[in-house]
């Protein structure tokens, strides 16, 4: 149980820390890039991979069947 909630707090602090990088990229929108352009900039940036990676650790942690 503590393991299951160690990985909840990891993923959602994973999740937290990709989620505002991608948030904080959408600026280049208002520079004059297209969302195009957004998407493969974002698709080559580390940080914005915990965005995925922290859904999946909080889905696994809540979703995955426990062993009682």
């Amino acid at each position: 149980m503590i393991f299951r909630m160690f990985v909840f707090l990891f993923g959602f602090g994973l999740a937290i820390i990709g989620g505002i990088s991608a948030i904080a990229y959408l600026n280049l929108l208002t520079t004059g890039h297209g969302i195009t352009e957004y998407f493969l900039f974002i698709s080559r940036r580390l940080e914005c991979y915990m965005l995925p990676l922290g859904i999946f650790l909080l889905w696994t942690s809540i979703y995955y069947p426990s062993k009682k």
